[in-house]
């Protein structure tokens, strides 16, 4: 390949804390908070122009569409998201569990008041480009941005970019799928104009269950629990659309969910487009697959618009600023989840939060509709070989079955407010966070309304 050498260059320092933290979706959101409320300086660095990352920016506003009436689910910080979006009318009922779905504009705001209320130094419009190390112990970051480039420094860091971005290039291990082995990316996207009563009316009429996942090019495995249960899954719109020509024969993977429907007509958190075979960590295959993408949801609009009641005079709302991307690069912690782990409610000493056992990803599908849950343990957030370095999200450590629940939005707020309490007590107590005793975290993070047990 062709190279060209960059000249050596002075950076300014513009910015120095105690705990930085990069990303703001919800494991860096609730990273910072954690971290603010232990009581030191903390800075938020997002490279959108808002924080919530999934929910804001992708779209994504089935927070906890997994719980169930029987469902013992994570307390803490992302239980308070989805309280403040409820107080701040910012959430509305979700269709398929004992939840509400966050409205992503309106939890732009939410977001906003909590970093404000926090005290934490917001960041926003600042790409990550590469670490600032001392070496094998991280010291800050280099970002990139309308004002150039800048280095801000840090006693403590903490990766949320969801990519393992920091951890891949500060030298810690990691490991990716194969292309065709990542789960796919979505295009999430919304409509308006829909008669939100002959919409129910259809799906009262017709209603589908998780068993109807099974669709075109999908095979589920369920548990048996979950095949009778309602599921806002459309199909039967694409299938004719395939029929009659609108959605070529070959396009089987426009079929999903809808998230909620508002008295305005708004239809959103559309999860229809599936994209299989995008590596989120290459701009190439984001590039592509955002085209096409927004090309597929069109059919999808179009389908709706001809053969779902209620959608006849509807038209695109909008799209997530950004794809959605499911799975990429993970950590080599120093302990890595196993499938055993979230599949037979693994417990450990180190907990640092609970999850449900709700496992949605590699063609597998199981619902907290019994009370199972796992614990989270601390080891599996702490990188190998880069010092003073955390990993919040779905980039923790672990292998592909347990990543298909750790990387659920919910999740990641636990591993997000575990990292920011280690990060700030391990800048109180001096001591570098791979040497943190547990003990002392855990207590802070029961202060702080945690449930680790």
């Amino acid at each position: 390949m062709k190279q060209i050498t960059e000249p050596a260059r002075q950076i300014d320092v513009i910015h120095e804390t105690e705990v930085l933290v990069v990303g703001s979706g919800p494991g860096g959101l609730a990273a910072a908070l954690g971290a603010a409320r232990a009581g030191v300086a903390v800075t938020l660095v997002e490279r959108f122009g808002c924080f919530g990352g999934n929910i804001t920016a992708v779209g994504v506003e089935g927070f906890a569409w997994y719980r169930h009436e029987k469902t013992v689910d994570t307390e803490g910080v992302g239980r308070e998201f989805e309280a403040r979006a409820i107080a701040m009318g910012a959430a509305t009922p979700e269709p398929q569990s004992d939840s509400h779905a966050l409205d992503a504009e309106g939890f732009k705001v939410v977001a906003d008041r909590l970093v404000q209320e926090a005290g934490i130094t917001p960041m926003l419009h600042r790409q990550f480009v590469t670490p600032v190390m001392e070496g094998a112990t991280i010291r800050g970051i280099i970002t990139e941005s309308k004002a150039g480039r800048e280095a801000i420094l840090a006693k403590r860091v903490i990766d949320a970019t969801g990519d393992a971005d920091v951890a891949h290039r500060a030298g810690a291990p990691t490991h990716k799928a194969a292309r065709e082995d990542l789960m796919a990316a979505s295009v999430m996207f919304s409509m308006s104009g829909v008669d939100r009563a002959k919409f129910l009316e259809e799906i009262r009429a017709n209603p589908l269950t998780y068993r109807d996942w099974d669709s075109g090019e999908w095979t589920v495995e369920t548990t048996g629990k979950e095949d009778r249960m309602f599921s806002p899954f459309l199909k039967k719109p694409f299938q004719l659309a395939i029929q009659e020509g609108l959605i070529p024969q070959n396009l089987l993977t426009i079929a999903g969910t809808w998230g909620a429907i508002y008295d305005t007509g708004d239809l959103t958190y559309l999860n229809l487009v599936h994209l299989d075979g995008c590596d989120g960590t290459d701009p190439d295959d984001l590039t592509r697959f955002e085209i096409e993408g927004r090309r597929q949801a069109m059919l999808a609009v179009e389908a709706m618009r001809r053969h779902h009641p209620g959608c006849e005079t509807a038209k695109l709302r909008n799209f997530g600023m950004t794809l959605g991307v499911r799975d990429t690069r993970k950590i080599d912690a120093h302990y890595n989840m196993t499938e055993m782990d979230v599949r037979d409610q693994g417990r450990f000493e180190d907990s640092v939060g609970i999850f449900p056992e709700f496992i949605d990803g590699y063609g597998l599908l199981i619902l907290p509709t019994t009370g199972r849950y796992f614990q989270v343990p601390w080891r599996t957030i702490v990188p190998k070989q880069v010092s003073n370095l955390l990993v919040a999200g779905r980039a923790t450590g672990g292998d592909r079955i347990s990543h298909a629940a750790t990387r659920n939005m919910m999740c990641c707020t636990v591993t997000g407010q575990a990292a920011g309490v280690g990060a700030a007590l391990s800048v109180k107590l001096g001591r570098a966070v791979e040497e943190m005793d547990v003990v002392d975290v855990q207590r802070e993070l029961k202060r702080q309304g945690v449930r680790l047990g």
